[in-house]
């Protein structure tokens, strides 16, 4: 008998058993979650959460979450334990603003929990992100004007905000632009600035960060301006972090910037339309993604009802317009790339449902694939990996215990 085979054997199966029970294992345990915002009365499902199919994008549907009204954008944190969402209102909790709510994630069902909620500081809020450091949420507060910030405790609920900052002036569309109206706010790869894309005053505003005290410092420059009457929403980095982008609601364009890593100041490089040629009817622009790879930038356009498609040419930022894909519903709010580049799926708010589509790796053109339709109107989409993944230098360690314990 070789008793050597057997202890090999033997050490393999455990490092097997080990590896599964830290989530290595092949089966859906790697199949992300996927949230979905919506518009929602506090006693209807607002929130809902899916399993996403790695291998066939189809989504199954897992829990309904009531409770909160109008949890219209939602963002996890990094180690994906956490979920926090706006409650687009003008009124909460006997003031003139709207809220965020903090959710726990259930890592072995994705099911949430809610831990706390704090007043955004404006009426409307509608858009929320976490900083790298999963220690702050910002948030966008439309009717209001303004951004906030807000700090994460040790169990993830949200302490009360530690900063404010109010946009002000106007612009030249008289029924859009008589106001400040913030619309996001993204932090840049470095976790050193953010950039709050307000719709009422064609800018986007830069502030650097405090990470310590949590608070927006005006920045120099301190913002990016558009043409007038454009109305900038949604703002997103290419993965290289040299080129950012700027889907724009009322002229229905995308604005490439070059970034600049050391002060944050975005300078123009390109401005082209999310439209076909000789489209001639209502539209407005919602959300913007760039593929996980920098090849190809998406955008979503509200009236045409479709994705428009661009591929990237990374080298100079510039973008080339290579297609339009309907979402086969109405009103596309938001849509979302999923981590590996495969999928993508479309929020249509106006007929209430998501539609599915397999990216072409090549072409970066779209396939349709199915329809998942909800008793609410979708309009925000996140993905989050399943429970703790350990790190390479951990899956290494074991490996090589295995190996030498092996060793006859």
């Amino acid at each position: 008998m070789n008793l050597s085979l057997i202890k090999t054997n033997l050490i393999t199966s455990l490092v097997i058993t080990v590896l599964s029970s830290l989530g290595f294992a092949q089966e859906a345990s790697n199949d992300p979650y996927v949230y979905v915002g919506s518009y929602a009365s506090e006693n209807s499902p607002g929130i809902f959460v899916y399993r996403m199919n790695s291998t066939t994008g189809d989504l199954t549907l897992l829990h309904k979450i009531s409770g909160v009204v109008n949890p219209s954008y939602l963002a996890i944190d990094p180690t994906c334990k956490f979920l926090y969402s706006v409650s687009e209102l003008g009124n909460f909790q006997g003031q003139k603003s709207g809220g965020l709510s903090a959710f726990a994630i259930n890592p072995d069902n994705g099911d949430l929990s809610l831990l706390n909620q704090q007043s955004s500081l404006g009426q409307a809020p509608c858009y929320v992100s976490v900083d790298k450091t999963g220690k702050w949420v910002f948030n966008a507060n439309y009717s209001g004007g303004n951004v906030a910030v807000h700090p994460i405790l040790q169990d993830g609920k949200l302490g009360e905000a530690s900063d404010m900052q109010q946009h002000h002036g106007s612009s030249i569309n008289p029924q859009r632009q008589k106001a400040p109206y913030a619309h996001s706010i993204v932090i840049d790869p470095s976790n050193k600035f953010a950039y709050a894309s307000d719709l009422g005053i064609d800018k986007i505003m830069i502030y650097a960060i405090d990470l310590v005290n949590g608070k927006l410092k005006p920045n120099d420059p301190p913002f990016a301006s558009v043409k007038p009457g454009s109305g900038p929403r949604h703002f997103t980095f290419h993965p290289n972090g040299k080129y950012a982008f700027s889907i724009e609601e009322l002229s229905c364009e995308i604005i490439s910037f070059k970034c600049n890593a050391q002060n944050g100041a975005l300078e123009q490089i390109q401005t082209i339309s999310t439209l076909p040629e000789g489209f001639s009817g209502d539209n407005s622009c919602a959300d913007i993604h760039v593929s996980p790879d920098g090849s190809f930038l998406y955008g979503s356009n509200r009236g045409h009802d479709s994705i428009a498609i661009f591929k990237v040419n990374q080298q100079t930022g510039e973008l080339k317009l290579i297609g339009h894909e309907s979402t086969q519903g109405q009103t596309p709010r938001n849509f979302a790339i999923d981590p590996t580049g495969k999928f993508l799926y479309a929020a249509n708010q106006g007929s209430k449902n998501i539609v599915s589509f397999s990216i072409n790796p090549d072409t970066g053109l779209l396939k349709s694939l199915k329809k998942v339709s909800l008793p609410s109107a979708p309009v925000c989409i996140k993905f989050a990996i399943k429970g703790n993944t350990p790190s390479v230098s951990n899956v290494s360690s074991y490996i090589h215990l295995a190996a030498v314990d092996a060793n006859p």
